[in-house]
């Protein structure tokens, strides 16, 4: 199947590794150019310097405020044009309520939430018809995940956000979308598991909750958010699309 997304320009946030290394990845294997980012430039060049020239790697923190505007002036720039962006934050830290302090909320806020919204807003002032917003959220959108409070309080605000911004965005054209997640097979899902007193037994446990009994493939994730992404998408806004080998049971 044709995406449509030869020579499309698309900003992924977060993408030095994890699950938007592999959302910029499929991007590109379709056709695409990407600028990818992370808070470390080396990193950012290496992950750019492995998709090849269709890839250009930007050092930026999504709490800045001025990356929005910088990340797609480089778009045009690099490639002359921009046609989306996928909002790929890395998880707040672990705990449960009596564990987090002020600050860690703070600084998560400035991240995951605030910085997401400014990526979003800035990119929606420069977008076309036919252009795209996505959001890398977590299947905590729809059941909060035990020991991952902070995510668990924003994650499904910014999914609100983003269902407003779909009604806002649609009569131009634009369409914006979100990708769930559930345990997918990354660095950060396996730093999460080693936290038990055995990860073994926790990896076991988890996967007999999922349907498809394993965890994703990061390519698994990357092919649906690239789908999400793409122009053969283009009837499809507002939606939240869980990636989680069966986990939710809601429609």
């Amino acid at each position: 199947m044709d995406l449509g997304l030869k020579d499309r320009v698309y900003v992924v946030t977060g993408a030095t590794r994890g699950l938007g290394n592999a959302t910029a990845r499929e991007l590109v294997a379709d056709g695409a150019k990407v600028v990818v980012t992370g808070r470390d430039g080396r990193r950012a060049a290496e992950a750019a310097a492995a998709l090849g020239p269709d890839a250009v790697g930007v050092a930026a923190d999504n709490a800045d405020p001025e990356a929005a505007a910088r990340l797609i002036a480089t778009a045009r720039e690099r490639f002359g044009r921009f046609d989306g962006i996928c909002v790929s934050v890395g998880g707040p830290p672990p705990g449960f309520v009596a564990d987090n302090t002020d600050d860690q909320w703070r600084t998560a806020f400035e991240s995951v939430f605030l910085g997401a919204v400014r990526l979003a807003r800035t990119a929606a002032a420069e977008l076309d018809e036919g252009g795209v917003i996505g959001f890398v959220l977590s299947g905590s959108v729809h059941e909060p995940i035990p020991g991952l409070t902070v995510s668990n309080g924003l994650r499904p605000g910014l999914a609100g956000f983003a269902k407003s911004l779909a009604d806002e965005l649609g009569p131009r054209g634009i369409r914006v979308v979100g990708v769930l997640p559930g345990r997918i097979d990354t660095d950060r899902v396996r730093e999460l598991d080693a936290l038990s007193a055995d990860p073994e037994a926790t990896r076991t446990a988890a996967e007999s909750r999922i349907p498809l009994r394993r965890y994703g493939r990061p390519e698994e994730f990357g092919r649906a958010a690239a789908f999400l992404l793409s122009p053969a998408a283009s009837y499809l806004t507002g939606v939240m699309l869980p990636v989680d080998g069966g986990v939710r049971h809601g429609f």
